[in-house]
């Protein structure tokens, strides 16, 4: 798959770049950012995966968390990826702030009209690491990934359905329940003000798995 910078920034002694593809997993071009760090010039280095949040892209985290500086002292490559196909033009993906368009959910679509370009979990675990280490310098035996709000809930259905990587429900409650790997130590930090905690009950489910 043929790559195309989009941008490259000079950030922390190293380069911030952006790039662009055509996805065959979502049926359309997507962008992902990605750190060089210096270290990389000499030898291979640990990928680090971010999943980022409700209506993002792939500009939020490197333009707004300043991860930059330690990502070059530790020698991490550090890759974003957009947060949802574009530009399918899918019968109601943007009839909701909080749903398709910018809200992909990092998971797989299964029913039709959503199937054929809502595969988000697929491109972030498969199309998106292949992509990865064909054209970078990176170590894909030290691969992680973390995220926040919609990347969190990303971040859980990724490790726990591949469990070793960092592989059937989609409903992360149920994964919790049937997760074949070892114990993993997961803290679910829910503060009173969160405007979601009032308007959806999925909070609890996942409090009580």
């Amino acid at each position: 798959m043929a790559l195309k910078q989009i941008s490259s920034s000079k950030c922390s002694g190293e380069l911030q770049k952006v790039f662009e593809h055509v996805s065959v997993e979502l049926n359309c071009k997507m962008k992902f950012a990605v750190y060089l760090p210096p270290k990389a010039e000499t030898g291979k280095c640990p990928e680090l995966y971010w999943l980022s949040g409700l209506i993002c892209t792939e500009q939020n985290f490197i333009s707004k968390s300043g991860y930059h500086q330690a990502a070059s002292e530790h020698g991490l490559f550090v890759i974003a990826p957009d947060t949802s196909p574009r530009g399918c033009n899918v019968k109601g993906e943007d009839e909701s702030w909080d749903f398709s368009t910018g809200a992909g959910f990092y998971a797989d679509a299964t029913e039709d009209p959503w199937k054929t370009n809502y595969r988000v979990y697929s491109y972030v675990t498969e199309e998106l690491p292949q992509l990865i280490n064909a054209n970078f310098p990176v170590d894909p035996q030290r691969t992680s990934i973390f995220g926040h709000s919609m990347g969190g809930h990303g971040v859980l259905i990724c490790a726990l359905k591949n469990p070793g990587k960092y592989k059937s429900a989609y409903n992360a409650t149920h994964l919790v329940k049937s997760y074949p790997g070892s114990q993993l130590d997961i803290l679910i930090d829910q503060e009173k003000d969160d405007q979601f905690l009032l308007d959806e009950e999925h909070h609890a489910k996942y409090l009580n798995a």
